[in-house]
């Protein structure tokens, strides 16, 4: 194994070098505080390797995202989200058979408890849905309780349950929040086809499958299905590094993706669009405000942590957002606005040398509003999908017999010492 060589206080220190199989490099530094003392200092972890995974690779620089190896692009043309969700949550086993009963028992598991419908009305008519489901996600813990992490075959049950309940809970909580009655879970429809049934129908109404909102959701979920670790994904990591409940975990990373920052961010590209479109449509306003340094506006959707290239996602969406319009026969000056910013940034020195390129969430928002969705069912959407990945990145983690629970460091630089005076001599 390779080393490197550290000099600390005169002191030198050999860590191993460890090589990832797309020629990454880490520095182990487990034993850093042990021999030396020191630790490292890493606002924000975006230096920092937490695990060692096989599920996702991304290089930014070069702008890839491949799941087990396959790339984005490939997946979305040939595949579809139930096929991927298994890819990545059990890898390369693709046996016919099992990726049938993978899905047969996701259409089984989609109806939640009785009981659990009770719970809808203890919320306010106008609750956010995240708010719905991460509180409901972590009530499924109290109808399917598992204290034990190591149970293969409780925990495929458990995976397969939340996969299928997700969707449903996600649907009604959209339901309870304009106050339209629930629809139950068809298990004669395919996965996608299911949560639209779910989210649109008319209860006394045959459903009528709408093949190009299908078509477009399926993409959308696979592309949001898994994105290495990020920090919705670290939450679940972290949470499930103490062997929490398995849906109180899942319920955590809920809560991280609902931030503006993350999962909330194709949201707010919407907002962006419609707040230049309100004013005219004047984007290049818009741009030199984003360009000033005075300003506190900011351009939504473009540049990523992660990706200093073009977003693979972004290329994808980009393509199906003209697409979606044009067979929903929706003309939307938003989309005409997306356009032409994008354009600005891939030519306009300023962005170029930023590498602010358009992301994932620049053209999601676009195509789940042409699709009906509401803003507020954005971040529930990108849950539904995300939670495929937090499933695959959970079940590495706890089958990891080197994994501990997660407990970082800090520098602390609080008063070193003093007396405590008693509030009455004070």
């Amino acid at each position: 194994m390779k080393t490197a060589k550290l000099k600390l206080e005169n002191k030198e220190i050999e860590l191993d070098i460890i090589e990832g199989t797309q020629n990454e490099k880490a520095l182990d530094i487990t034993k850093l505080r042990s021999t030396t003392g020191f630790i490292t200092m890493d606002p924000g972890y975006a230096n920092t390797g937490s695990c060692i995974s096989d599920i996702t690779y991304i290089d930014g620089e070069k702008g890839i995202l491949n799941y087990r190896g396959y790339p984005i692009d490939w997946l979305c043309e040939k595949s579809n989200f139930i096929d991927v969700s298994h890819l990545l949550i059990y890898g390369e086993d693709q046996d016919k058979e099992k990726i049938e009963k993978f899905r047969l028992s996701i259409r089984k598991h989609a109806t939640i408890p009785e009981d659990m419908k009770r719970f809808f009305d203890g919320f306010p008519s106008n609750a956010h849905p995240m708010a719905i489901l991460s509180s409901m996600v972590t009530a499924l813990s109290a109808f399917h309780p598992s204290s034990d992490s190591h149970d293969i075959d409780k925990i495929d049950e458990n995976i397969v349950r939340l996969m299928a309940k997700v969707k449903t809970i996600a649907a009604y909580s959209y339901r309870k929040s304009h106050g339209l009655p629930f629809i139950y879970p068809n298990p004669d429809l395919s996965y996608v086809d299911n949560f639209l049934h779910m989210m649109f129908d008319d209860s006394q109404e045959e459903y009528h499958q709408n093949s190009i909102m299908s078509a477009a959701l399926n993409l959308l979920l696979i592309l949001h299905a898994d994105h290495e670790q990020n920090c919705s994904t670290s939450t679940v990591r972290m949470a499930g590094s103490s062997h929490a409940d398995l849906f109180a975990t899942i319920s955590a990373g809920i809560s991280a993706l609902w931030g503006p920052r993350h999962g909330g961010a194709n949201q707010a590209v919407i907002e962006m669009l419609e707040k230049i479109n309100k004013d005219g449509g004047d984007y290049k306003k818009y741009v030199d405000m984003a360009k000033d340094k005075t300003s506190d506006f900011r351009l939504m959707g473009f540049g990523h942590r992660v990706y200093k290239n073009y977003d693979p996602r972004a290329k994808v969406l980009k393509k199906a957002a003209t697409s979606v319009l044009d067979q929903l026969k929706i003309d939307d000056p938003l989309l005409e606005i997306a356009r032409e910013l994008e354009e600005i940034a891939l030519s306009d020195e300023y962005f170029i040398e930023k590498k602010l390129y358009p992301n994932v969430d620049f053209y999601s928002g676009i195509i789940l509003e042409a699709m009906d969705f509401t803003t507020s069912m954005f971040t529930p959407i990108f849950a539904l999908a995300r939670t495929v990945g937090w499933l695959a990145q959970w079940q590495e983690m706890i089958s990891d017999p080197t994994n501990k629970i997660g407990r970082p460091r800090q520098l602390y630089t609080g008063v070193p010492y003093r007396d405590y005076i008693d509030l009455a001599n004070r």
